[in-house]
C-alpha cells in the first residue's frame, strides 16, 4: 500500500495501525514523491491525503487515473475537509472511498479492507498478465513471452505494448501514446512513437503485424488476424 501523508504525527499513527493490521506500507510526504514511488512496486491501494505540499491529492489522483499502468489502483482519500463539493470532485476523479478526519484507526482499517475485498470480487484492480494469442505480458515482473520464449524489450517498448494491449481494438493517437507512455506534453511534435512501434513490431515477429497503423491517427492493436497456430477467444 502507498500512503501519501505529510503530517508526521499522522504518519506515525498510520504506520503503527496499518502494520498492526497486516498491511505493508510505503510512505510519501508529497504528491511528487508519491508519483515517483508508483513505478517501484505493484501497489494494491493508495491512501491519499488531499492537503499536501506542492501538488495536492486531487492532482495526484488525476495523474494516477490518467496513467495506463496505474489507473486501476484503488484510491482512498483522507481529508479534514468534508464539504460536499470536495467529495464530488474526488469521486469524479475516480476515488474508491473518502474518509474525513478525524477517523478511528479501526474504521480506517475496515474501510481499506472493504475496498480491497470489493476490488478482488470485481476481478482485481488490474490483471497480473495480459494475453493475446501466444503473447503473454507479465505486468508484475515486467516480462514478455512469445510462445513461451522471453522477448527482450526496453522499458518504453514494454510500456507501449501494455498501453496497446489494455485498449485492444482502440485507435490511439501518437499524442495520447506520447502522453501515457513517455509522459510528455501532447503538443510535442515527434516521431519517437513511430520508431518504437517499428522496433516493437520487429521484436514481436509474426505478432508484430497485429499492431496496425491507423492513417491520420496513430496505432491500434488488433485482436483478430492472428498468425497461424495462435489462439484467441475470437478465433475459437
Amino acid at each position: 500500500m502507498l500512503v501519501v501523508e505529510d503530517d508526521l504525527n499522522l504518519v506515525n499513527l498510520l504506520e503503527y495501525n496499518l502494520n498492526r493490521a497486516g498491511f505493508n506500507c510505503v510512505f510519501a510526504g508529497t504528491g511528487e514523491l508519491a508519483l515517483k514511488e508508483l513505478p517501484k512496486k505493484n501497489f494494491d491501494l493508495v491512501l491519499l491525503d488531499v492537503m499536501l505540499p506542492g501538488i495536492d491529492g486531487f492532482e495526484v489522483c488525476r495523474q494516477i487515473r490518467q496513467h495506463q499502468l496505474y489507473r486501476d489502483i484503488p484510491v482512498i482519500m483522507l481529508t479534514a475537509r468534508g464539504e460536499e463539493i470536495d467529495r464530488i470532485l474526488g469521486f469524479e476523479l475516480g476515488i474508491d472511498d473518502y474518509i474525513v478526519k478525524p477517523y478511528s484507526p479501526r474504521e480506517l482499517v475496515l474501510r481499506i479492507r472493504a475496498v480491497l475485498k470489493r476490488d478482488r470480487r470485481m476481478g482485481g484492480r488490474a490483471q497480473d498478465n495480459l494475453v493475446l494469442g501466444k503473447l503473454d505480458v507479465d505486468l508484475v515482473r515486467h516480462v514478455v513471452k512469445l510462445d513461451g520464449r522471453v522477448i527482450d524489450l526496453t522499458l518504453m517498448e514494454f510500456k507501449l505494448l501494455v498501453a496497446l494491449m489494455k485498449r485492444i481494438g482502440e485507435a490511439l493517437s501518437r499524442e495520447i501514446l506520447l502522453s501515457d507512455v513517455w509522459e510528455v506534453e501532447r503538443n510535442i511534435n515527434t516521431r519517437t512513437i513511430d520508431t518504437h512501434v517499428t522496433r516493437l513490431r520487429e521484436k514481436l515477429g509474426d505478432h508484430g503485424s497485429l499492431i496496425r497503423t491507423v492513417r491520420g491517427i496513430g496505432y491500434k492493436l488488433e485482436n483478430s488476424g492472428f498468425p497461424s497456430g495462435s489462439k484467441s477467444d475470437e478465433n475459437r
